[in-house]
Protein backbone atom coordinates (compact mmCIF):
# COMPACT_ATOMS: atom_id res chain seq x y z
CA UNK A 1 0.00 0.00 0.00
CA UNK A 2 1.39 3.38 -1.37
CA UNK A 3 1.63 5.50 1.55
CA UNK A 4 -0.22 9.05 1.49
CA UNK A 5 1.40 12.04 2.25
CA UNK A 6 0.55 12.95 5.86
CA UNK A 7 -0.23 16.15 6.99
CA UNK A 8 -2.90 15.71 10.25
CA UNK A 9 -3.13 19.37 10.77
CA UNK A 10 -3.58 21.55 7.93
CA UNK A 11 -6.14 23.43 9.05
CA UNK A 12 -7.11 24.39 5.22
CA UNK A 13 -7.33 20.52 4.85
CA UNK A 14 -9.97 20.36 7.50
CA UNK A 15 -12.12 22.79 6.24
CA UNK A 16 -12.37 21.79 3.04
CA UNK A 17 -12.08 18.24 3.28
CA UNK A 18 -13.00 17.21 7.41
CA UNK A 19 -10.80 15.15 9.09
CA UNK A 20 -8.33 12.91 7.05
CA UNK A 21 -9.31 9.31 7.35
CA UNK A 22 -7.31 8.53 4.66
CA UNK A 23 -4.46 8.96 6.44
CA UNK A 24 -5.42 8.15 9.51
CA UNK A 25 -6.16 4.56 8.17
CA UNK A 26 -3.10 3.98 6.96
CA UNK A 27 -0.91 4.84 10.43
CA UNK A 28 -3.14 2.86 12.41
CA UNK A 29 -2.17 0.40 9.68
CA UNK A 30 1.31 1.06 9.22
CA UNK A 31 2.65 3.79 11.70
CA UNK A 32 0.70 4.38 14.92
CA UNK A 33 3.68 5.72 16.87
CA UNK A 34 4.38 8.48 13.85
CA UNK A 35 6.72 11.11 13.89
CA UNK A 36 5.43 13.95 12.18
CA UNK A 37 7.37 16.84 10.87
CA UNK A 38 7.27 20.25 12.07
CA UNK A 39 6.70 23.43 10.40
CA UNK A 40 8.99 26.48 11.49
CA UNK A 41 6.34 29.07 9.41
CA UNK A 42 4.04 27.62 10.95
CA UNK A 43 5.08 27.95 14.22
CA UNK A 44 5.15 24.42 15.74
CA UNK A 45 7.97 21.58 16.44
CA UNK A 46 8.06 17.97 15.20
CA UNK A 47 5.59 15.77 17.50
CA UNK A 48 4.72 11.79 17.90
CA UNK A 49 1.24 11.57 16.28
CA UNK A 50 -0.77 8.41 18.30
CA UNK A 51 -4.10 7.20 16.22
CA UNK A 52 -4.97 4.18 17.93
CA UNK A 53 -7.41 3.54 20.08
CA UNK A 54 -5.60 1.65 22.53
CA UNK A 55 -2.82 4.44 22.54
CA UNK A 56 -4.96 7.00 22.68
CA UNK A 57 -6.60 5.83 25.56
CA UNK A 58 -3.47 4.65 27.18
CA UNK A 59 -2.25 8.10 27.04
CA UNK A 60 -5.26 9.16 28.77
CA UNK A 61 -5.24 7.40 31.56
CA UNK A 62 -1.60 7.57 32.30
CA UNK A 63 -0.71 11.98 32.93
CA UNK A 64 2.45 10.66 35.11
CA UNK A 65 3.75 10.01 31.59
CA UNK A 66 1.80 12.26 29.15
CA UNK A 67 1.39 15.55 30.90
CA UNK A 68 -1.32 18.35 30.01
CA UNK A 69 0.96 20.70 32.12
CA UNK A 70 4.34 20.96 30.84
CA UNK A 71 3.62 22.52 27.52
CA UNK A 72 -0.75 22.99 28.15
CA UNK A 73 -2.82 20.63 26.60
CA UNK A 74 -3.80 22.80 23.03
CA UNK A 75 -1.59 21.67 19.54
CA UNK A 76 -0.42 25.71 19.36
CA UNK A 77 2.80 26.31 20.80
CA UNK A 78 1.69 29.14 23.91
CA UNK A 79 4.38 31.72 24.71
CA UNK A 80 5.88 30.85 28.11
CA UNK A 81 4.92 34.11 29.37
CA UNK A 82 1.40 32.81 28.69
CA UNK A 83 1.96 29.48 30.04
CA UNK A 84 2.31 29.80 33.96
CA UNK A 85 -1.79 31.70 33.99
CA UNK A 86 -3.04 28.71 31.00
CA UNK A 87 -1.96 26.00 33.43
CA UNK A 88 -3.94 27.37 36.41
CA UNK A 89 -7.08 25.53 34.28
CA UNK A 90 -8.21 22.42 34.73
CA UNK A 91 -8.05 21.34 31.28
CA UNK A 92 -3.81 21.75 31.47
CA UNK A 93 -3.45 20.92 34.77
CA UNK A 94 -2.07 16.92 35.94
CA UNK A 95 -2.95 15.40 39.35
CA UNK A 96 -2.61 16.07 42.20
CA UNK A 97 -3.86 19.69 41.44
CA UNK A 98 -6.20 18.73 38.44
CA UNK A 99 -7.91 16.25 41.15
CA UNK A 100 -8.48 19.34 43.29
CA UNK A 101 -10.18 21.41 41.03
CA UNK A 102 -12.13 18.59 39.17
CA UNK A 103 -13.55 18.28 43.12
CA UNK A 104 -14.97 21.64 43.16
CA UNK A 105 -16.96 21.43 39.59
CA UNK A 106 -17.82 17.65 40.02
CA UNK A 107 -20.71 19.39 42.43
CA UNK A 108 -22.25 20.86 39.42
CA UNK A 109 -21.94 18.65 37.36
CA UNK A 110 -23.37 14.94 39.13
CA UNK A 111 -25.65 12.62 36.78
CA UNK A 112 -28.74 13.57 39.79
CA UNK A 113 -27.68 17.75 38.79
CA UNK A 114 -27.69 17.28 35.07
CA UNK A 115 -31.12 15.32 34.85
CA UNK A 116 -33.01 18.02 36.50
CA UNK A 117 -32.70 20.16 33.35
CA UNK A 118 -34.46 17.48 31.00
CA UNK A 119 -37.34 19.17 30.87
CA UNK A 120 -36.18 22.43 31.06
CA UNK A 121 -33.76 21.28 27.52
CA UNK A 122 -37.10 19.89 25.92
CA UNK A 123 -38.80 23.42 26.51
CA UNK A 124 -36.19 25.30 25.21
CA UNK A 125 -35.79 22.70 22.35
CA UNK A 126 -39.62 23.16 21.34
CA UNK A 127 -39.28 26.87 21.36
CA UNK A 128 -35.86 27.16 19.22
CA UNK A 129 -37.97 24.72 16.52
CA UNK A 130 -41.23 26.93 17.01
CA UNK A 131 -39.31 30.13 16.05
CA UNK A 132 -37.89 29.29 12.33
CA UNK A 133 -39.45 29.65 9.76
CA UNK A 134 -39.42 26.81 6.59
CA UNK A 135 -36.06 28.05 5.89
CA UNK A 136 -33.23 28.47 8.67
CA UNK A 137 -29.58 27.96 9.22
CA UNK A 138 -29.18 25.00 11.81
CA UNK A 139 -26.23 26.35 13.51
CA UNK A 140 -27.14 29.52 14.28
CA UNK A 141 -30.35 28.88 14.82
CA UNK A 142 -30.85 25.88 16.36
CA UNK A 143 -27.44 24.11 17.16
CA UNK A 144 -25.68 26.63 18.80
CA UNK A 145 -28.60 28.79 21.12
CA UNK A 146 -29.13 25.36 23.09
CA UNK A 147 -25.45 24.99 25.15
CA UNK A 148 -25.92 28.57 24.95
CA UNK A 149 -29.45 28.51 26.72
CA UNK A 150 -28.39 25.42 28.70
CA UNK A 151 -24.87 27.31 29.85
CA UNK A 152 -26.42 30.29 30.71
CA UNK A 153 -28.67 28.27 33.22
CA UNK A 154 -26.45 26.88 34.79
CA UNK A 155 -24.09 29.97 35.17
CA UNK A 156 -27.07 31.62 36.13
CA UNK A 157 -26.97 34.33 33.74
CA UNK A 158 -29.15 36.58 31.68
CA UNK A 159 -30.25 34.41 28.97
CA UNK A 160 -29.43 37.71 26.39
CA UNK A 161 -26.10 37.40 27.11
CA UNK A 162 -25.74 34.37 25.52
CA UNK A 163 -25.22 36.11 22.09
CA UNK A 164 -22.20 37.75 23.44
CA UNK A 165 -20.87 34.71 25.24
CA UNK A 166 -21.45 32.65 21.42
CA UNK A 167 -18.97 35.63 19.84
CA UNK A 168 -16.55 35.21 22.87
CA UNK A 169 -16.21 31.23 21.99
CA UNK A 170 -16.52 31.78 18.35
CA UNK A 171 -13.04 33.99 19.11
CA UNK A 172 -11.32 31.47 21.00
CA UNK A 173 -11.89 28.41 18.90
CA UNK A 174 -11.72 29.67 15.55
CA UNK A 175 -8.40 30.81 15.62
CA UNK A 176 -7.33 29.33 12.21
CA UNK A 177 -10.42 31.10 11.09
CA UNK A 178 -10.08 34.36 9.36
CA UNK A 179 -13.94 35.03 9.59
CA UNK A 180 -14.20 34.33 13.16
CA UNK A 181 -10.40 36.03 13.97
CA UNK A 182 -10.67 40.13 12.89
CA UNK A 183 -7.35 40.56 14.49
CA UNK A 184 -4.41 38.50 15.95
CA UNK A 185 -5.30 39.90 19.38
CA UNK A 186 -9.05 38.97 18.86
CA UNK A 187 -8.69 35.68 21.31
CA UNK A 188 -6.70 37.56 23.94
CA UNK A 189 -9.54 40.07 23.84
CA UNK A 190 -12.25 37.53 24.00
CA UNK A 191 -10.69 35.66 26.94
CA UNK A 192 -10.40 39.00 28.81
CA UNK A 193 -14.04 39.50 28.34
CA UNK A 194 -15.17 36.20 29.64
CA UNK A 195 -12.68 37.07 32.90
CA UNK A 196 -14.79 40.16 33.65
CA UNK A 197 -17.89 38.82 32.72
CA UNK A 198 -17.04 36.10 35.59
CA UNK A 199 -15.68 38.54 38.36
CA UNK A 200 -19.20 40.09 37.70
CA UNK A 201 -20.99 36.87 38.14
CA UNK A 202 -19.07 36.10 41.08
CA UNK A 203 -19.32 39.71 42.67
CA UNK A 204 -23.12 38.98 42.47
CA UNK A 205 -23.08 35.46 43.87
CA UNK A 206 -21.33 36.76 46.67
CA UNK A 207 -23.62 39.15 47.61
CA UNK A 208 -26.93 36.69 46.45
CA UNK A 209 -25.90 33.11 46.29
CA UNK A 210 -28.41 31.29 43.94
CA UNK A 211 -28.39 27.28 43.27
CA UNK A 212 -26.01 27.65 40.19
CA UNK A 213 -22.71 26.58 39.62
CA UNK A 214 -21.28 29.73 40.10
CA UNK A 215 -22.57 29.59 43.54
CA UNK A 216 -20.77 26.20 44.03
CA UNK A 217 -17.73 27.40 42.73
CA UNK A 218 -17.48 29.89 45.33
CA UNK A 219 -17.98 27.97 48.19
CA UNK A 220 -15.03 26.45 50.21
CA UNK A 221 -14.33 22.35 49.62
CA UNK A 222 -14.24 20.20 52.86
CA UNK A 223 -10.89 21.42 53.93
CA UNK A 224 -11.89 24.86 53.49
CA UNK A 225 -9.66 25.64 50.59
CA UNK A 226 -11.06 28.23 47.41
CA UNK A 227 -10.34 28.94 43.81
CA UNK A 228 -8.45 31.79 43.18
CA UNK A 229 -9.92 34.60 41.37
CA UNK A 230 -7.86 33.37 38.39
CA UNK A 231 -8.80 29.90 39.19
CA UNK A 232 -12.13 30.63 38.80
CA UNK A 233 -12.01 32.84 35.85
CA UNK A 234 -10.16 29.84 33.85
CA UNK A 235 -12.67 27.65 34.65
CA UNK A 236 -15.72 29.89 33.56
CA UNK A 237 -13.63 30.16 30.31
CA UNK A 238 -13.54 26.55 30.01
CA UNK A 239 -17.12 26.37 30.64
CA UNK A 240 -18.24 28.48 28.38
CA UNK A 241 -16.20 27.31 25.43
CA UNK A 242 -15.83 23.98 25.98
CA UNK A 243 -19.71 23.85 26.58
CA UNK A 244 -20.48 25.81 23.57
CA UNK A 245 -18.58 24.21 20.93
CA UNK A 246 -18.85 20.15 21.80
CA UNK A 247 -22.61 20.15 21.78
CA UNK A 248 -23.26 22.36 18.83
CA UNK A 249 -20.95 20.78 16.37
CA UNK A 250 -22.11 17.08 17.53
CA UNK A 251 -25.60 18.64 17.02
CA UNK A 252 -24.74 20.11 13.44
CA UNK A 253 -22.51 17.60 12.34
CA UNK A 254 -25.06 14.77 13.77
CA UNK A 255 -27.64 16.26 11.21
CA UNK A 256 -25.57 17.24 8.32
CA UNK A 257 -24.49 13.44 8.76
CA UNK A 258 -28.11 12.21 8.76
CA UNK A 259 -28.34 14.17 5.54
CA UNK A 260 -26.05 12.17 3.96
CA UNK A 261 -27.05 8.85 5.38
CA UNK A 262 -31.20 9.31 4.93
CA UNK A 263 -31.93 5.71 5.82
CA UNK A 264 -30.72 6.33 9.37
CA UNK A 265 -32.99 9.14 9.60
CA UNK A 266 -35.79 7.13 8.57
CA UNK A 267 -34.73 4.27 10.67
CA UNK A 268 -34.70 7.18 13.66
CA UNK A 269 -38.32 8.09 12.36
CA UNK A 270 -39.82 4.60 12.59
CA UNK A 271 -38.17 3.80 16.16
CA UNK A 272 -37.75 6.96 18.25
CA UNK A 273 -35.97 4.77 20.87
CA UNK A 274 -33.13 4.74 18.59
CA UNK A 275 -31.98 8.04 19.71
CA UNK A 276 -30.09 7.02 22.50
CA UNK A 277 -27.98 4.90 20.73
CA UNK A 278 -27.59 7.32 17.65
CA UNK A 279 -26.41 10.23 19.95
CA UNK A 280 -23.34 8.22 21.01
CA UNK A 281 -22.60 7.56 17.15
CA UNK A 282 -23.19 10.72 16.25
CA UNK A 283 -20.31 11.74 19.00
CA UNK A 284 -18.24 9.23 17.46
CA UNK A 285 -18.57 10.05 13.66
CA UNK A 286 -18.09 13.46 14.41
CA UNK A 287 -15.97 14.07 17.08
CA UNK A 288 -15.94 17.27 18.05
CA UNK A 289 -12.66 17.73 19.50
CA UNK A 290 -10.19 16.09 17.08
CA UNK A 291 -6.92 16.29 19.00
CA UNK A 292 -5.33 17.10 22.05
CA UNK A 293 -0.99 17.71 22.97
CA UNK A 294 0.35 16.25 25.94
CA UNK A 295 4.53 16.43 26.93
CA UNK A 296 6.14 13.20 27.25
CA UNK A 297 7.34 13.03 31.07
CA UNK A 298 10.24 10.40 30.65
CA UNK A 299 11.55 8.17 27.84
CA UNK A 300 8.75 5.54 26.86
CA UNK A 301 9.05 2.93 24.32
CA UNK A 302 5.61 2.57 22.30
CA UNK A 303 5.71 -0.03 18.89
CA UNK A 304 9.37 0.13 18.71
CA UNK A 305 9.50 3.82 18.88
CA UNK A 306 11.05 5.46 21.70
CA UNK A 307 9.73 8.54 22.87
CA UNK A 308 12.09 10.84 24.58
CA UNK A 309 11.51 13.08 27.79
CA UNK A 310 10.04 16.56 26.52
CA UNK A 311 8.68 15.35 23.34
CA UNK A 312 5.47 16.72 21.89
CA UNK A 313 2.35 13.76 21.77
CA UNK A 314 -0.69 14.27 20.00
CA UNK A 315 -3.59 12.05 20.02
CA UNK A 316 -6.44 11.99 17.82
CA UNK A 317 -9.74 10.85 18.53
CA UNK A 318 -11.20 10.84 15.20
CA UNK A 319 -8.40 8.30 14.31
CA UNK A 320 -9.27 6.63 17.52
CA UNK A 321 -13.32 6.50 16.97
CA UNK A 322 -12.39 5.02 13.63
CA UNK A 323 -9.82 2.04 14.68
CA UNK A 324 -10.99 -1.50 13.04
CA UNK A 325 -9.65 -3.22 15.76
CA UNK A 326 -12.63 -1.71 17.86
CA UNK A 327 -15.08 -1.36 15.90
CA UNK A 328 -17.03 -3.08 13.69
CA UNK A 329 -17.12 -1.20 9.95
CA UNK A 330 -16.18 1.60 11.61
CA UNK A 331 -16.78 3.74 8.47
CA UNK A 332 -20.55 2.91 8.74
CA UNK A 333 -22.68 5.16 10.25
CA UNK A 334 -25.27 2.90 12.19
CA UNK A 335 -27.39 4.94 14.93
CA UNK A 336 -28.48 1.65 16.40
CA UNK A 337 -24.83 0.74 17.00
CA UNK A 338 -24.10 -1.27 20.44
CA UNK A 339 -21.76 -1.56 22.28
CA UNK A 340 -19.67 1.70 21.42
CA UNK A 341 -16.78 2.46 23.26
CA UNK A 342 -16.63 5.73 21.01
CA UNK A 343 -13.77 8.54 22.98
CA UNK A 344 -15.52 11.07 21.29
CA UNK A 345 -15.67 12.59 25.39
CA UNK A 346 -11.99 11.89 25.73
CA UNK A 347 -10.13 7.79 26.51
CA UNK A 348 -10.67 8.18 30.18
CA UNK A 349 -8.35 9.33 33.22
CA UNK A 350 -8.54 12.49 35.03
CA UNK A 351 -9.63 14.33 31.65
CA UNK A 352 -12.88 12.47 30.81
CA UNK A 353 -15.45 15.01 29.97
CA UNK A 354 -17.03 16.94 32.65
CA UNK A 355 -20.06 17.90 30.70
CA UNK A 356 -20.40 14.05 29.00
CA UNK A 357 -23.74 13.61 31.22
CA UNK A 358 -25.07 17.18 30.02
CA UNK A 359 -24.03 16.61 26.05
CA UNK A 360 -25.59 13.45 25.68
CA UNK A 361 -28.75 15.06 27.13
CA UNK A 362 -28.61 17.98 24.89
CA UNK A 363 -28.18 15.82 22.21
CA UNK A 364 -30.84 13.19 22.79
CA UNK A 365 -33.70 15.82 23.87
CA UNK A 366 -32.86 18.05 20.68
CA UNK A 367 -32.95 14.64 17.98
CA UNK A 368 -36.03 13.73 19.76
CA UNK A 369 -37.38 16.85 19.31
CA UNK A 370 -36.28 17.06 16.21
CA UNK A 371 -37.79 14.05 14.77
CA UNK A 372 -40.92 15.53 16.85
CA UNK A 373 -41.75 18.70 15.11
CA UNK A 374 -38.99 18.57 12.24
CA UNK A 375 -39.54 15.18 10.54
CA UNK A 376 -39.40 16.92 6.70
CA UNK A 377 -35.93 18.66 7.39
CA UNK A 378 -33.82 18.44 4.89
CA UNK A 379 -30.75 20.16 3.25
CA UNK A 380 -30.94 23.81 1.33
CA UNK A 381 -27.10 23.91 0.50
CA UNK A 382 -23.85 23.56 1.40
CA UNK A 383 -22.78 23.14 4.73
CA UNK A 384 -19.40 25.50 5.67
CA UNK A 385 -17.20 23.73 8.05
CA UNK A 386 -14.52 25.64 10.28
CA UNK A 387 -10.79 25.99 9.46
CA UNK A 388 -9.69 24.20 12.48
CA UNK A 389 -7.58 21.38 13.55
CA UNK A 390 -9.25 20.86 16.62
CA UNK A 391 -12.44 21.71 16.21
CA UNK A 392 -14.39 19.40 13.68
CA UNK A 393 -16.60 21.96 13.38
CA UNK A 394 -19.38 23.61 10.93
CA UNK A 395 -20.21 27.49 10.71
CA UNK A 396 -23.30 27.52 8.63
CA UNK A 397 -25.79 24.99 7.55
CA UNK A 398 -28.79 25.78 5.32
CA UNK A 399 -32.10 24.04 5.38
CA UNK A 400 -35.86 23.95 5.09
CA UNK A 401 -38.70 21.87 6.01
CA UNK A 402 -42.42 21.77 5.68
CA UNK A 403 -43.87 22.09 9.22
CA UNK A 404 -47.52 21.13 8.15
CA UNK A 405 -45.65 17.92 7.22
CA UNK A 406 -44.04 17.07 10.73
CA UNK A 407 -45.32 13.98 11.98
CA UNK A 408 -48.14 14.24 15.09
CA UNK A 409 -46.57 14.28 18.89
CA UNK A 410 -46.55 9.99 19.95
Amino acid sequence: MTPPEIDLVDATAYERDGAPYEQFRWLRANDPVHWHPGDAVRGWPGFWALTRHEDVTYVSRHPELFSSHTKLALFDESPDDNIALQQMMMLNQDPPDHTRKRGFVNRGFTPRAIGVLEQHIRDICRQLISEVGPEADFVRDIAAPLPLYVICELLGAPIEDREKIFEWSNALIGFDDPEFQASPDAGELAAGQIYAYANQLADERRENPRDDIVTKLLEPDDRGDRLSTDEFDLFILLLTVAGNETTRNAASGGMLTLFQHPEQWQRLLSDKSLVRTAVDEIVRWVTPVNLFRRTATQDIELHGKTIKKGDKVVVFYGSANRDESVFADPDVFDVGRNPNPHIGFGGGGPHFCLGAHLARLELRVLFETLLELMATIEPRGNARRLRSNFINGIKEMPVRHSPGLAEPRA
